[in-house]
């Protein structure tokens, strides 16, 4: 009754209107997209405003004189803007456009690197991605930095416990995920910080999952960095964005050389620009930051927490559809988990659960998710993960379970 009542507060019918996408079939099926914590598809809203940029209003940003170059920049800087909005930062001069999350992590890192010493310790968790695992190891290889580990408790949960054991006085980073992308893990994030912040510690969150689903308020979590991706976001890919606090990014060193990131070029002494400016180098993606800026839009139209609850009714629909099936593991059961749902099945290899899917018409992913600790930490190599966006439906459900129903006769 409660999953009924949520999804009808939501019209995922109207939604579904404004996805071209959603409209074509797959190996003679309808499609049903559940890889949308990869990446998200695009409404219209952001199709329309990319082309339109292109087709009417494109120019090199910030430099040009011209009613072009004036139209592109007020453009690029709304984007910014709205991106400000989207975490309440408290200055659109804390947002830095890159090219994705991970570049965002890597600026953040590289900055640590010029004061990093031999037996300085960046603290993760073992849920990270990739992305928040190997910029911090280059601390280690190049400057004798050392990884710590938070473990999980048995649901997926974040071991509190085990965090507070790890920071210490040698604690220069806390870089841990807002959201799991294989667990769906939320941890308790402002305790997290509060913790690293009285070891003495900054703290950098991978919001790639968090910003779809949650309200984001980087001043109320107090985070010093904060990074996501456009792309999950229902935006562009080749565009991200690194917030940090204004003291925080004017302490790192520029990332890359070239336009746009000086103030001064002699033949004897270079003067670097501000934040954001000097960490955007060259020709940024100036139609793609106006695609996230025009997604960040879109959504600020819709009832954030009505889609969230519609999302949770689809993780809800799914997870009673599948648990208790026999040689079937879920693997992350936190509490206040976001809508992904992972799995394995007992003597099939999720790389040809997703193939059987797809000759069905349903899209998950299947791999190790940018997360091989957690694998190990999960005794599995890889599994499968359907996740759910705002245009997906119970009816998709409902035809994903049929499908894996067949899928596991075929594999039996």
């Amino acid at each position: 009754m409660a999953a009924g009542a949520a999804m009808s507060a939501f019209d995922v019918e109207a939604i579904r209107k404004q996805f071209p996408i959603l409209s074509r079939q797959v190996n003679g099926k309808p499609l049903v997209y559940f890889d949308n914590a990869a990446s998200a598809q695009k409404p219209d809203a952001v199709i329309d405003a990319m082309a339109r940029v292109m087709r009417y209003s494109y120019a090199n940003v910030h430099r040009g004189i011209h009613t072009l170059a004036n139209e592109a920049t007020q453009a690029y800087e709304g984007a910014r803007e709205a991106a400000r909005r989207l975490l309440n930062a408290a200055s659109s001069e804390e947002i830095i456009f890159t090219k994705g999350a991970t570049q965002g992590i890597n600026i953040v890192a590289a900055g640590l690197g010029q004061r990093i010493k031999p037996g300085d310790e960046i603290v993760l968790s073992i849920m990270e991605h990739h992305s928040n695992i190997v910029p911090w190891n280059f601390l280690r290889e190049r400057h004798g930095a050392m990884l710590k580990w938070v473990e999980l408790m048995p649901d997926g949960s974040l071991d509190m416990a085990s965090l507070e054991q790890q920071l210490g006085p040698k604690t220069k980073m806390l870089a841990l995920t807002h959201m799991s992308n294989v667990l769906g893990t939320a941890p308790d994030v402002k305790r997290a910080i509060g913790l690293a912040h009285a070891a003495g510690a900054d703290v950098l969150l991978d919001g790639c999952q968090a910003v779809v689903n949650l309200a984001v308020d980087v001043r109320a979590l107090d985070a010093d960095f904060y990074v996501f991706s456009s792309h999950k976001l229902y935006g562009p890919t080749g565009i991200g964005v690194l917030y940090g606090k204004s003291g925080k990014l004017a302490a790192l060193p520029p990332f890359e050389g070239g336009g746009e990131m000086i103030e001064t070029v002699t033949r004897d002494k270079i003067t670097y620009n501000a934040p954001p400016h000097r960490f955007e180098a060259g020709t940024p993606p100036i139609i793609e930051a106006i695609g996230l800026g025009a997604a960040i839009e879109w959504l600020e139209a819709l009832d954030r927490k009505a889609i969230y609850a519609h999302k949770q009714a689809l993780l809800e629909r799914a997870t009673e559809a599948l648990r208790g099936v026999n040689g079937l593991t879920i693997h992350g059961t936190a509490p206040g988990k976001g809508p992904l749902l992972t799995f394995s099945i007992e003597g099939a290899h999720p790389h040809d659960i997703a193939q059987i899917l797809d000759r069905q018409g349903v899209a998950i992913r299947a791999g190790h998710h940018c997360a091989q600790p957690l694998m190990s930490h999960l005794g599995v190599s890889a599994t499968a993960r359907a996740s759910f966006g705002l245009y997906n439906t119970a009816e998709e459900v409902d035809a994903f379970v049929e499908a894996l129903s067949k899928a596991r006769a075929m594999l039996s």
